[in-house]
């Protein structure tokens, strides 16, 4: 296969130029960059399929290390079918599922059979697994049997974490491991009702992160702040990197999209924990990501049944919305377009960030994976994950692919089309074949 005539946008290297890509046994073989040669290139066939991916970018696969796909368990809501097609839809070309399914992922017999049935679907699905067993908070699980099992971290999240001596205990032996822990941090004593930010104040946020990047000081282990919502959680995330602690943070779309307002106009669909806050909570969050404060953009995809979420009674329903389809769009249209961000910065906060959150590169290594994988860059010998889109092409979100609809976002007009989601050298979707495929 070529993919000619795009512009390569390539964060991990920081590079943009124009030229051809071939891809030859699910890997890139060679770049063209010379125009002349555009229209053929060494060893190029006549009977390879070409894509044509003029006035589009042609970048890494995107990678979103905190979905919910809810298998095993709620299968109705998603599977990790139905996950992986709405991801490859969205220009995901890898995925981390988190743990809190029925049953949780605490045992290598859960954990095992996941990784096996993943083995089926067009991209790459990865899985963390649980800090504490039944993610009850109270004994932690054995890290070192789940990392052999295919683990590539561990979190509770849904369930925040409130013994001290605990979360210390799990820092010291991820650590030992060298894998990271993601922390869901909203403190219940502070929480009246959860999912809107007059009933779920920041203080229940700001509390736990605070004590966790201190944590994260004393035990020298690596770890994520999930979904942060509030401001002063992002100065506490910045304070704490400046003082050298390993600390990431993550954004959600939807934090830096919308405000609690939101809530007035898409009620329960703009209900999730955390809540959206304050337009001054979201512009922190917004220079959290510029400066690199927060290292990753995650769509934290939480699908759920039109039945749950249609409940008048905005408490009863669930928390959470899908997210895997509109977030590169969210992130070109609220960040790049409004000039907060370069289509290259945000690039990287959804390829290099969270994989180097989750040692990815070096997990594909360990595993004797047969294809290298530089997660965020675009060279010869890289596995061929791609996604091809149109960063000017509008478009109305909905038609999800995803088992679920709950999304305020749907019928709001995007920015950035994604054309082509290719995954080790294949299709993993395409939206434009007939137009595009030469």
């Amino acid at each position: 296969m070529w993919i000619k005539n795009g512009t390569i946008l390539s964060p991990g290297s920081k590079e943009q130029y124009r030229g051809d890509i071939r891809i030859l046994d699910g890997r890139i073989a060679e770049i063209v960059r010379d125009k002349a040669d555009r229209n053929g290139g060494p060893g190029a066939q006549d009977t390879e399929e070409t894509v044509d991916a003029s006035g589009c970018i042609v970048a890494p696969g995107l990678v979103d290390v905190h979905v919910h796909f809810r298998d095993p368990g709620q299968t109705w809501k998603e599977d990790l079918h139905t996950g992986a097609l709405a991801a490859a839809a969205g220009g995901f070309t890898t995925v981390v599922c988190m743990a809190n399914t029925r049953p949780p992922v605490d045992c290598e017999d859960v954990l095992g059979d996941l990784v096996e049935r993943a083995k089926d679907e067009k991209i790459r699905v990865r899985f963390a697994a649980a800090v504490t067993k039944g993610l009850k908070g109270q004994e932690l699980t054995d890290f070192a049997a789940l990392a052999e099992a295919g683990a590539c971290g561990f979190t509770d999240d849904g369930s925040p974490l409130l013994d001290e001596k605990l979360v210390e205990q799990a820092m010291r032996s991820a650590r030992e491991l060298g894998m990271p822990l993601s922390f869901h941090e909203e403190h219940p004593a502070y929480i009246e009702k959860p999912g809107a930010n007059r009933t779920a104040p920041a203080i229940a946020e700001n509390i736990l992160v605070e004590r966790d990047c201190g944590l994260a000081l004393r035990t020298g282990a690596s770890i994520n702040i999930q979904h942060i919502s509030s401001a002063r959680s992002v100065e506490l995330v910045r304070t704490a990197k400046a003082r050298g602690a390993q600390i990431h943070a993550e954004a959600t779309p939807h934090h830096f999209s919308l405000t609690e307002k939101a809530v007035e106009t898409y009620g329960t669909y703009a209900k999730m924990n955390p809540p959206l806050r304050t337009e001054d909570d979201r512009q922190a969050i917004i220079e959290g990501l510029r400066d690199g404060t927060i290292d990753l953009i995650a769509t934290d995809h939480a699908p759920h049944s039109t039945e749950e979420k249609r409940t008048e009674d905005f408490f009863a329903a669930p928390s959470g919305i899908i997210g895997l389809e509109t977030s590169l769009a969210l992130g070109v249209t609220n960040l790049v377009r409004p000039g907060y961000l370069t289509l290259m910065q945000l690039l990287e906060r959804m390829t290099v960030g969270p994989a180097k959150l989750y040692r990815l590169n070096a997990l594909a290594q360990q595993e004797g994976s047969a294809e290298p994988r530089f997660y965020g860059i675009i060279a010869p010998g890289c596995a061929a994950d791609l996604v091809i889109f149109d960063p000017d092409e509008s478009f109305i979100a909905g038609n999800y692919r995803s088992k679920s609809e709950n999304s305020p976002f749907t019928g709001m007009e995007l920015y950035g089309r994604i054309h082509f989601t290719v995954c080790g050298g294949e299709f993993a979707y395409d939206f434009s074949p007939k137009e595009r495929i030469l």
